[in-house]
């Protein structure tokens, strides 16, 4: 079988380079890393905008299996599931409970999304928001996962004001029976979380987040960070209490971010994990070893890849995860919940092909180029 597929703007032959990851023998010591796992829909089913997502379980669950293998935990049923962009909260709520049944089995860390999109959308009052999230929260909490309190598309349509964010996640941590992970998407992924915190200005929201989390600080394991900034997560990581992780969410600048400086370092909860898994992998083992070298070797294509997957529109990012998953045999089509594989255009499926080759993503070059082939015989690329 050949390894060569035709490609929008020529032929391209792939490497198999990925066939050398080896999976690891002992978690990592180093750095905790999630990796935010997406979700395999029912290529039988009615998986069309605006129609109830039906998921595959059991490739679903695989794809968790597969991350776990490789050292790192799962994040769940957040923005790489398609959380509030397919996946409704019924079939989150019975994936957060699959998962964290699954994740007992095989020994694996996990956290997962507590949002409100139960509710509809728009604004509401907020001591409906806070019973939505309090619901969702002890949802998560009675299947044994870490929760993650998500930005709410509902509080931020409802307030702009900090004080409303201060008191309204101030209660929900108040009530948690367990420390919570905090989260930041910044509106590259969700432009309907523009101006979160209660502040258009993320200095200002800063100060926010810090004062919510000076008053909690037992009961905020850490805050997750997604707004690709690597300067103002390192500025907000050193203003943290001692205790408190910052999670890198900042898939364009994560090797400088998890490897810190004198000062300290990020862990991570990336969604670019689901799809670099394997090198990732490798890389945080040479880092538990000190080997700066190795691991910056490792990360440095994957980045390459990493801002060409999250390119413009960002939230599409999860059609190129997918499509990889399918090309790497880790899944048997390329069918999304609420159709999302047409997010991106072949073109950029082509040049993602390209450098998730390079970066050593596709372990089966021949597989890989036979379903590349099926995909773009469908674009109009001929093969």
């Amino acid at each position: 079988m050949s390894a060569t597929v035709n490609l929008p703007g020529g032929s391209f032959t792939l490497s198999g380079s990925g066939a050398e990851w080896a999976t690891p023998a002992s978690p990592f010591q180093s750095r905790i890393a999630y990796a935010a796992a997406h979700v395999v829909a029912d290529p039988a089913a009615e998986n069309v905008p605006g129609a109830p997502p039906v998921l595959d379980w059991d490739a679903t669950l695989a794809a968790r299996r597969h991350l776990w293998s490789y050292g790192f935990g799962v994040a769940e049923a957040m923005d790489t599931a398609q959380r509030g962009m397919g996946l409704d909260y019924p079939q989150a709520r019975e994936l957060i409970r699959r998962s964290c049944a699954e994740a007992r089995s095989a020994g694996g860390r996990i956290c997962a999304g507590v949002a409100t999109d139960q509710l509809a959308p728009g604004p509401h009052p907020l001591d409906d928001i806070r019973k939505a999230y309090a619901e969702q929260l002890a949802d998560v909490q009675e299947a044994g996962a870490l929760p993650v309190l998500m930005c709410s598309r509902n509080l931020a349509a409802s307030t702009s004001e900090a004080k409303d964010y201060l008191q309204l996640y101030g209660g929900l941590l108040a009530d948690a029976g367990r420390p919570v992970i905090l989260h930041w998407l910044g509106p590259a992924f969700d432009p309907a979380l523009a101006g979160y915190w209660g502040s258009g200005d993320p200095v200002h929201a800063a100060d926010t987040v810090v004062e919510l989390i000076a008053a909690h600080p037992s009961k905020v394991d850490g805050i997750k960070l997604s707004l690709l900034d690597h300067d103002f997560e390192v500025a907000l990581r050193r203003r943290l209490p001692a205790g408190v992780r910052l999670y890198t969410g900042d898939d364009f600048n994560y090797p400088a971010l998890i490897q810190g400086d004198d000062q300290g370092y990020s862990d991570a909860l990336l969604g670019v994990f689901a799809a670099v898994a394997a090198p990732a992998a490798a890389a945080l083992r040479a880092l538990d070893e000190r080997d700066l070298t190795a691991y910056q070797r490792i990360f440095e294509p994957t980045v390459t890849f990493a801002r060409h997957l999250f390119g413009r529109p960002t939230w599409f990012y999860k059609t190129g995860i997918v499509f990889l998953s399918w090309l790497a045999g880790r899944q048997e089509h390329f069918t999304m919940v609420a159709g999302a594989q047409s997010g991106r255009s072949p073109a950029h499926l082509a040049e993602l092909l390209r450098l998730a080759d390079a970066s050593g993503l596709l372990p089966g070059a021949e597989l890989a180029a036979h379903r590349a082939r099926a995909f773009f015989t469908t674009a109009g690329v001929s093969q």
